[in-house]
């Protein structure tokens, strides 16, 4: 894991995002393809913004998935995950090779993690994109997190702190709107991603990034796991890297 401290939520988007283009362009160049998943969110938006102004990436080569989606939310919801990249990305880029959409609102969850196992089973991912959540959680595994299960997409259920923060973040207006589970990608099939780009920025972050790249590997803090990554970079900004005591260590950017 390669930690960077940026001096405001703005460049820590840019490099996020400049390093996803270079992993992604590398991809294309040594075998004219290239896999991307996405996450969403707020922590999000910069680095994907930065990304999508690439006119260097020939997306038509780029096939994407996208981490996780509650269950039983249409895609007509403001907090769909699917209306987020079909908003913030899939509308800022040329058309893509293939984008494989996880359908929470599918009859049957289990079912719809099948479908997905059976179509990620046939790529190799190049880049993943995270956050970390207030609770440490990576994509929806929160903790304790399954740090074994080998399926790629599994049916997960959601805390009472990770539901808030979806409360808080303004996607829904309390917490009896949140949906209680999600599809999510497990952390085995995140962690055999090539690259991994974590972009977390805030304050209310800051215990869950010294959990995280200070503590031990644990499934009560999932996004620990990155520690063992030899190809993670983990991108913050002055608020969320607050309460790192090593600072001087990290890369500063």
């Amino acid at each position: 894991m390669q930690v960077y401290i940026c001096k405001s939520i703005e460049m820590l988007g840019r490099e996020a995002g400049k390093k996803a283009e270079e992993i992604l362009l590398n991809s294309i160049k040594e075998k004219d393809s290239a896999c991307l998943v996405l996450a969403t969110g707020t922590s999000q938006l910069r680095t994907l913004e930065c990304l999508t102004q690439s006119n260097k990436i020939d997306w038509s080569k780029v096939s994407v998935f996208h981490l996780d989606e509650y269950i039983g939310l249409p895609e007509t919801h403001p907090a769909s995950f699917r209306r987020y990249i079909k908003e913030n990305f899939l509308s800022k880029v040329k058309k893509v090779k293939d984008i494989f959409f996880i359908n929470g609102d599918s009859k049957d969850p289990y079912a719809e993690c099948t479908r997905l196992n059976s179509i990620i089973a046939n790529y190799g991912v190049d880049v993943t994109l995270v956050g970390i959540g207030e609770n440490g959680h990576l994509a929806f595994n929160d903790p304790p997190a399954n740090f074994d299960i080998e399926y790629p997409f599994i049916v997960v259920e959601l805390d009472k702190k990770c539901r808030l923060q979806q409360v808080g973040e303004g996607w829904f207006k309390k917490l009896e709107d949140v949906p209680s589970s999600a599809i999510s990608m497990s952390i085995k099939q995140i962690t055999k991603s090539r690259y991994i780009i974590c972009s977390v920025p805030e304050k209310r972050k800051a215990e869950a990034c010294k959990n995280a790249i200070e503590g031990k590997v644990t499934p009560y803090c999932p996004a620990s796991i990155l520690q063992l990554h030899k190809n993670c970079y983990m991108y913050l900004d002055i608020d969320s890297s607050s309460l790192l005591k090593n600072r001087e260590r990290y890369i500063k950017c």
